[in-house]
């Protein structure tokens, strides 16, 4: 009996699927800089790492965020190989355990040591300003309207289920509406409605199609007694888009420089002062400077964050 139970066990080790669990670990990729200012993400490097005998493969994002991930057999604790490449900065490789600790990888710019081992003098820019448009609208009152609504009934009349009829359902009622029209490009503001003649107090206003004004409103009024008069007043406005300007200033550190954008913004660019003398640089889509290499990342509330590393032979005065 004992042989027999032994066979069966034996039997379903061997039958049993390996379940294979994915490894993985997270990380940044940063400028290396002693000023914490001054470590911006590295977007794009390639990434490989080592480990149990497979490689994992990645590329850095826009904030300089990489995930790496196995399917082989590769245990915590095991030694992991990382390897970093881009081609505006040195070349890195971090040996350490893998654990689930968040892998922090600095990466020195190869312009900042061409820039330390160069003796030609800097060119100086200074005093910079960013320039960009965003859309807003002005709003101008080009006049009024004045309009009667003539409701005309007879008071005291027993409605008898005859609709329409007084709120409690006892008298006759008439009602009366009117639509209004701004015209092109226009819209009503401010719209009051009011009773100025007859017994008011038996009257009640059915619809507030006016309350919001636009383009069109809307009156009806319920009159459950003799003849009443309302006046529908409004200002009418017109609405314009144009482009409004707007200036910002960069945050500077070091060689680097940073600006954001709202999601509005439009049409971007650069004034400063460059070797003593006043220049405009548009900032088109390939984000192209004489004196600095620039790139742009867009947050999920469509901020855009810009961040631009001078060239070497240039400095911020």
């Amino acid at each position: 009996m004992v042989i027999g139970l032994g066979v069966v066990i034996a039997v379903l080790r061997v039958e049993l699927p390996r379940i294979v669990r994915e490894r993985s670990l997270a990380g940044a990729v940063l400028i290396a800089n002693a000023d914490p200012r001054k470590q911006l993400p590295v977007p794009n490097v390639e990434i490989t790492a080592d480990a149990g005998g497979t490689a994992a493969r990645a590329k850095s994002d826009s904030s300089g965020f990489f995930r790496l991930s196995w399917r082989a057999r590769v245990w915590q604790g095991e030694k992991v190989t990382l390897r970093f490449r881009h081609p505006d900065y040195q070349p890195l490789e971090i040996t350490q355990p893998l654990s689930k600790e968040l892998y922090i990888a600095r990466m020195t710019s190869i312009a900042s040591v061409k820039a330390l081992e160069s003796n030609t003098p800097e060119i100086s820019v200074a005093d910079i300003r960013v320039r960009y448009s965003v859309k807003a609208t002005t709003t101008i009152n080009v006049g009024s309207t004045a309009k009667t609504l003539e409701i005309f009934n007879t008071g005291n009349v027993p409605c008898e289920g005859r609709p329409p009829c007084s709120p409690d359902g006892a008298w006759k009622a008439a009602i009366g509406s009117m639509s209004l029209k701004a015209g092109d490009g226009q819209e009503f503001q401010n719209v009051r409605v009011s009773c100025i003649a007859g017994p008011c107090p038996f009257t009640k206003i059915e619809s507030d199609g006016f309350a919001r004004g636009g383009p069109k409103i809307d009156i009806s009024v319920r009159a459950w007694s003799d003849t009443v008069i309302f006046l529908i007043e409004a200002d009418v406005v017109h609405t314009m888009l144009s482009d409004a300007i707007r200036q910002a200033y960069p945050s500077i550190f070091g060689s680097d420089m940073t600006f954001t954008l709202p999601p509005t913004g439009q049409g971007p660019s650069i004034e400063a002062e460059v070797n003593k003398l006043e220049i405009v640089y548009p900032l088109g889509p390939d984000l192209s400077l004489s004196w600095a290499a620039c790139r742009v990342q867009i947050a999920s509330t469509g901020t855009k964050l810009y961040s631009c590393k001078l060239k070497p032979g240039y400095r911020f005065r």
